[in-house]
């Protein structure tokens, strides 16, 4: 299949586009050239993508869908674009009920795929926004991971306990339910379809934020996390809790990682995880307070035990060799991802 580029007036339909990782998306987009159609759940919050990307005149176009899991709630969204990114799709872990994840997310997935079958006669990709969580299994001894690895933990334990899932695994199984119904639909309609499927894996997302937010509270999950963690002086983790961890990817390199996706011919048809690395928690905080000047000096920034992540087992790892074959990513590193969030936080008075 070929890959698509900015050269060609290419336009490229962003689902859920005023989201975090989305909106680097768009902006990634629209910097080389591409021209952009995004979807939002209400004219208001096409506000902010306008206002943001205003100097890009038409090049971007927003359109509302303001139920992702309706029977072709994408039908006019796909019509006359070259490629799709569907980054909708809820992250959160206070759900009650298994069903406020799966839903979106599994018919939102199938739900564009199908439009883009019936009437996007045009596209030549689709790039979806699954996650690592579809990738992972927590155990007790360390793990690393590839795209041959799948969640059968989560799902397995939403079907057995229901309600009484932990939150994490209900949005774990969500997003593995969901990447496994999308690779289902192109197998089941491999004779009809003319685009090829990407699915793009990452861990916690971090960095800077572009979408509309009023306050850190109502930063998305990874993000709160990190700030809750690294620039709330009194954190109240304990050092076990600091010793914990996951791996990472800058937001801004997964907007990037989202439009390589289409530009590479090789990535079609894969799978790939998205990780700069592992980490604790006290990691962050190392970094945190090693930079100098502060970029957050109406704060003092919690502690933790400095360096007390050196001796840390990092309990879950990823094998990245197909991301850097297909992609070659320049990834940033903790400190640069740590100096632009914390200066960003300083900029909105947080």
């Amino acid at each position: 299949m070929p890959a698509i580029t900015p050269n060609s007036n290419g336009k490229v339909l962003v689902s859920g586009a005023n989201g975090y990782i989305a909106m680097w998306v768009v902006r990634t987009l629209l910097e080389r050239g591409y021209a952009v159609r995004g979807t939002v759940r209400s004219a208001e919050k096409g506000k902010h993508l306008y206002e943001t990307f205003k100097s890009y005149g038409d090049k971007l176009e927003v359109v509302v869908v303001e139920d992702i899991t309706k029977e072709g709630a994408f039908d006019e969204a796909v019509k006359g674009v070259d490629a799709i990114e569907h980054t909708a799709s809820p992250f959160h872990f206070a759900a009650k009920d298994p069903q406020e994840l799966l839903e979106p997310a599994i018919k939102g997935t199938v739900g564009i795929l199908a439009s883009a079958l019936k009437y996007g006669s045009s596209v030549q990709r689709v790039v979806v926004t699954s996650s690592c969580a579809s990738v992972l299994h927590i155990d007790s001894k360390p793990l690393t991971f590839s795209e041959l690895d799948w969640n059968e933990q989560a799902p397995k334990e939403v079907e057995e306990l229901g309600e009484k899932s932990s939150p994490a695994s209900m949005y774990r199984a969500s997003k593995t339910l969901a990447e496994r119904a999308a690779w289902d639909f192109v197998a089941e309609h491999k004779s009809e379809i003319k685009w090829d499927l990407v699915c793009l894996n990452p861990p916690f997302v971090f960095g800077p934020a572009i979408h509309e937010v009023s306050d850190a509270s109502a930063l998305n999950t990874s993000a709160k996390q990190w700030y809750n963690t690294v620039a709330k002086e009194d954190n109240g983790l304990s050092l076990e809790a600091l010793l914990t961890g996951s791996c990472w990817i800058d937001v801004r390199n997964l907007g990037e990682a989202h439009v390589l996706s289409l530009e590479k011919a090789a990535a079609g048809g894969e799978r790939i995880i998205i990780s700069a690395g592992h980490f604790v928690w006290q990691d962050w905080l190392d970094v945190a307070n090693s930079l100098s000047p502060s970029p957050i000096p109406s704060h003092t920034l919690p502690k933790g035990v400095p360096g007390s992540g050196k001796n840390a087992t990092y309990m879950i790892k990823y094998d990245t060799a197909k991301e850097a074959r297909i992609l070659g990513l320049k990834l940033t590193t903790k400190e640069e991802l740590t100096r632009d969030t914390l200066a960003d936080f300083e900029a909105r008075g947080w």
